[in-house]
C-alpha cells in the first residue's frame, strides 16, 4: 500500500498509525496533480479522500489517477459538497445561522480576507477551493472513468448536516 500526500505532517501521522496497526505502507510526499513518480497502469485501487479542496484545479488529479490505474482498476473518490462554501463560516459555526455570503466556486485565498481566513480556518490553515460538480464528476468522465457508484454522507458535527449532505463519494472504473 502506498500513501501519497503533500503534507509531511500527514505522512508522519500515517506512519504512526501504520506502525500501531501493524500495516505495511510506503509513504511518498508529492502533489496529487502530479503522480509522475508512478508508472502508467501500476495500481488496482485508488482511495482518494475528500482532498480536492486543497487543489485549485481537479482535472489534472483525475487525469493522473486514470493514468496510474490499471485497466479495470477502481477509484473511490470523495469530495466536499461545494454548496457548503456559500455560507458565512463565522455565522454558521458560532450562531448556527445559514446565511449565504460566498459565490461559487469558492477559494479561501480570494473569497475571504486574510483576517476572515485566519478566523474561520486558523492562522496556518491551507488554502481551500470548492469545485463544481461538472469538474468533480464531469472531470472523472473526461479522464475516461466510468462511474459505477455514488454515495452521500451527512456531517453529524455541523449544523449544515441537518439540511444537506456534506460529502460525496464516487466509485469509478478505468475501462
Amino acid at each position: 500500500m502506498t500513501v501519497f500526500d503533500l503534507s509531511p505532517k500527514q505522512l508522519a501521522q500515517d506512519r504512526i498509525v501504520a506502525e500501531r496497526d501493524l500495516l505495511d505502507i510506503h509513504t511518498i510526499e508529492g502533489d496529487m496533480a502530479d503522480l509522475s513518480v508512478f508508472v502508467d497502469n501500476s495500481y488496482d485501487l485508488i482511495v482518494h479522500p475528500p482532498s480536492n479542496l486543497f487543489v485549485p484545479a481537479v482535472h489534472p488529479v483525475w487525469a493522473e489517477a486514470s493514468r496510474v490505474l490499471r485497466p479495470k482498476g477502481i477509484m473511490l473518490a470523495g469530495f466536499m459538497n461545494p454548496v457548503e462554501y456559500m455560507f458565512d463560516f463565522d455565522l454558521l459555526d458560532n450562531k448556527g445561522v445559514s446565511e449565504v455570503k460566498n459565490a461559487l466556486p469558492f477559494s479561501s485565498l480570494t473569497s475571504l480576507t486574510e483576517e476572515e481566513r485566519s478566523k474561520c480556518f486558523g492562522a496556518n490553515a491551507p488554502i481551500e477551493f470548492s469545485h463544481t460538480f461538472e469538474d468533480q464528476i464531469g472531470g472523472q468522465l473526461k479522464a475516461g472513468f466510468e462511474l459505477t457508484g455514488f454515495y452521500e454522507e451527512y456531517r453529524q458535527d455541523d449544523p449544515i448536516g441537518e439540511y444537506m449532505p456534506s460529502y460525496f463519494v464516487t466509485r469509478a472504473v478505468k475501462p
